[in-house]
């Protein structure tokens, strides 16, 4: 069908017809977005280079773990068993690379493309849009830390009953983290339950730590390199002030510092809230540090999702 305007100029029907299916609605677009971020994380739908660093170190996450348990069958000692939730504090240096390779692909590819305004055309809030990336991060980074943690605790099991019927930990008593014979399997179980409860609070604090360095950055490059200097410069900091408290006698000082770096940060809430045994040098000797932990994480989370926020908004109306 065509019609006809004078002056010869024509309006023609190329056979256009309004979408009249069903509206998915808000829950499929977060779940859409997040399945998108989680893919990104790992490469997927990407070229075979971009799965190659968090694969890779995926891997290196999980030989500690299979070694530890090797040992443990090996010398029938349990407690040479890595504990549940010292893993993420000791495999730190992994997981901030992780986080530095991968938080820019989630933050900076939308900002340094200028694609940011084509998403919020759509029924997309910038929460939905923040939420979204945090999520996918925060589930990869606890994927990273659980799945070594899950293998430790199928190891322990397995040795339960090849070890010592009465070794325990280095002072002769059983391990707080269950890694020892005597323990039950509800024992065991009750402890990795704690161990993961500790690796969902190192994904929150850490993602959102990441994906706000890297929503500055957006040349990826730049992004990797500010992650990592953030990390470096708040450990190698805290260690010295530690270090120089430790001298002078000052262990209040030396505990209450480790707030100021995020592992640590999260192995004072592990110790004082969830009852593991210290990974971090120091942690503060008050029970106040438990609480004082928490509430700096879940203003970190709030803060993190809140700055974000902010920058996706003015880059969509920008």
């Amino acid at each position: 069908m065509s019609m006809s305007i004078p002056g010869s100029t024509a309006i023609h029907d190329i056979g256009y017809r309004h979408y009249d299916g069903p509206r998915l609605g808000r829950a499929y677009v977060l779940r859409s977005l997040f399945v998108h971020n989680l893919r990104a994380v790992y490469g997927l739908g990407r070229p075979a280079k971009a799965k190659v660093m968090p694969f890779l170190l995926s891997a290196f996450m999980l030989v500690p773990a299979a070694g530890s348990i090797a040992v443990v069958a090996l010398s029938k000692r349990p407690e040479l068993l890595i504990g549940y939730s010292k893993y993420a504090v000791f495999l730190q240096v992994l997981i901030a690379i992780f986080l530095a390779s991968q938080a820019p692909v989630l933050a900076a590819r939308e900002l340094r493309s200028h694609v940011v305004p084509l998403y919020f055309s759509r029924p997309v809030g910038r929460l939905d849009f923040v939420a979204a990336k945090y999520a996918a991060l925060t589930t990869a980074l606890f994927l990273l830390m659980a799945a070594p943690v899950t293998l430790l605790y199928v190891g322990a099991l397995v040795t339960r009953d090849q070890t010592k019927p009465n070794s325990g930990g280095p002072g002769g008593g059983p391990l707080s983290d269950g890694s020892t014979k005597g323990s039950s399997v509800g024992e065991h179980t009750l402890h990795v339950l704690g161990g993961l409860a500790g690796c969902l609070v190192f994904a929150l604090v850490l993602a959102g730590i990441g994906l706000v360095v890297a929503a500055f950055t957006p040349r990826r490059g730049f992004g990797v390199a500010a992650v990592m200097a953030i990390y470096m410069v708040s450990s190698v900091t805290v260690i010295i002030v530690q270090g120089i408290a430790e001298s002078t006698g000052n262990y209040g000082l030396a505990g209450w510092v480790g707030l100021f770096t995020p592992f640590n940060l999260v192995d004072i809430v592990q110790v004082k809230l969830l009852g593991a045994d210290r990974a971090a040098p120091f942690v503060p000797s008050s029970w106040l540090g438990g609480p004082v932990a928490a509430l700096i994480c879940v203003a970190l989370i709030a803060g993190s999702i809140t700055i974000l926020s902010a920058r996706f908004q003015k880059a969509g109306t920008s």
